[in-house]
């Protein structure tokens, strides 16, 4: 057989494996991207997308029977990426329509005056989190290392911090 003939023999093989990695778990990758996403056309990109970068990556993967965990990550890896790069682009263009005016932005002194009280009462671990996470605008990875813990307890100290915030600027409404 010639080297040619066996080339193209190697190439329709590795196009026929494929074909049957993406028949058999694309439908269950497109459910998760869609149920994080919530738009069908999205989570069909990126599906796609995941595809395609674990097909460049299919020789280099360590278990080749892990593929099915290795696309899930991929697909909320790129859904985490999208709404990022979302979150950026939303908050840029609302810069641009405040034409970066500082006063503005900044709430009047009452307000600030009793977030400030409200953040005090916070526990410490909590307070640092929230203002790394909206002061100074670190990463997670970033905050939970000067934090000294796992990023799951960092989004737990965030989410949990700004509950109480809610709760305690809400009471001070009422009273």
């Amino acid at each position: 057989m010639s080297l040619e003939v066996e080339a193209d023999r190697q190439l329709q093989e590795q196009h026929s494996a494929r074909a049957e990695l993406y028949v058999r778990h694309s439908p269950a990758a497109l459910r998760l991207a869609f149920l994080i996403t919530g738009d069908r056309a999205l989570a069909d990109d990126l599906v796609q997308d995941a595809f395609v970068r674990l097909f460049g990556r299919l020789v280099h993967l360590r278990n080749p029977d892990a593929f099915a965990a290795y696309l899930r990550q991929t697909v909320v890896n790129l859904c985490r990426m999208h709404f990022r790069r979302q979150r950026v682009e939303r908050t840029y263009l609302r810069r641009e329509e405040q034409g970066f005016q500082e006063e503005a932005n900044e709430p009047d002194l009452d307000t600030r005056e009793d977030l400030w009280r409200a953040l005090l009462r916070l526990s410490e671990r909590q307070r640092i989190a929230i203002v790394l996470h909206y002061y100074e605008d670190l990463s997670e990875q970033q905050a939970s290392e000067a934090l000294g813990c796992q990023p799951g307890t960092y989004r737990s100290l965030v989410s949990r911090g700004l509950a109480q915030l809610r709760l305690t600027l809400q009471g001070d409404q009422h009273a």
